[in-house]
């Protein structure tokens, strides 16, 4: 299969971004390819945060380093908070896709806050087609750093996950190096160390890299971010509330999450 990316957005009325598909998305196809963009792209501005009484819109860094995270038995799916949780919301995301980083930035604060709570179990899928597209193993090396953190214990992975997002390179520069993914670490309590570092240096997990990518194409994903709540992916149709706060926390409380 051939990897690119499709991303068409354009400004609303509102000032929310009307994005047509909401995703770094895979072409299957040359003529598909050669529709006039020569990478994958982005929104050209960030979407608008709604707000609504009692939805975090900023993450609270305690709280993300209070949960645990964990590999699950099919050996590519990251669980952070409780495995025990009622409810699951699962995530699939490339490190490099800039829709991924919007979508993180509206919903990462609740998901957080409601994994925190034991409310949800929170999981991850990390893809790397980008880099097929794009050039470069920038998507590939961040997958494999953030395996790494799994093993740093208790908060690692859920503050390493927001802070490559927080400082995710432009996509089309391929700037998830060993040293940046280094750099960023540092900022992480307790990552650095041996382990870590040899991990990063070595990609010691390789084949999870390897493993996720080909999981995430047999999970019917079309493109990142791709989210399913409680095994149902979230529809065509409400691709949009993945990056509105007010909008996500009503998608939830619809699927019986939340207030």
């Amino acid at each position: 299969m051939r990897h690119a990316a499709r991303v068409a957005a354009g400004a609303a009325a509102t000032g929310l971004l009307a994005l047509s598909l909401s995703a770094c998305g895979l072409l299957t196809t040359d003529s598909e390819g050669s529709s006039g963009s020569s990478g994958a792209s982005g929104p050209s501005a960030s979407p608008a945060a709604g707000s609504a009484p009692g939805v975090p819109t900023a993450t609270d860094p305690k709280v993300l380093a209070g949960l645990p995270a964990r590999m699950e038995a099919d050996g590519t799916t990251i669980t952070v908070g409780d495995p025990a949780a009622p409810k699951t919301v699962h995530v699939y995301e490339d490190p490099r896709c800039p829709i991924c980083q919007a979508f993180e930035k509206a919903a990462a604060p609740q998901l957080a806050a409601l994994a925190a709570d034991g409310r949800i179990r929170l999981q991850y899928t990390l893809a790397s087609f980008l880099d097929d597209k794009l050039g470069g193993e920038g998507s590939k090396r961040a997958a494999n750093a953030l395996r790494a953190s799994v093993e740093a214990g208790t908060g690692a992975f859920a503050t390493y996950h927001e802070t490559l997002y927080a400082h995710q390179p432009a996509e089309t520069e391929d700037g998830f190096t060993d040293a940046y993914l280094l750099k960023l670490a540092s900022d992480v309590d307790g990552l650095r160390g041996a382990a870590f570092d040899q991990a990063v240096a070595k990609r010691s997990y390789g084949d999870f890299v390897t493993a996720s990518e080909e999981a995430f194409i047999k999970s019917g994903a079309t493109g990142t971010p791709y989210v399913k709540i409680d095994g149902r992916p979230v529809s065509q149709d409400d691709l949009q509330k993945l990056f509105d706060p007010a909008s996500f926390a009503l998608l939830l409380r619809q699927a019986g999450i939340g207030a």
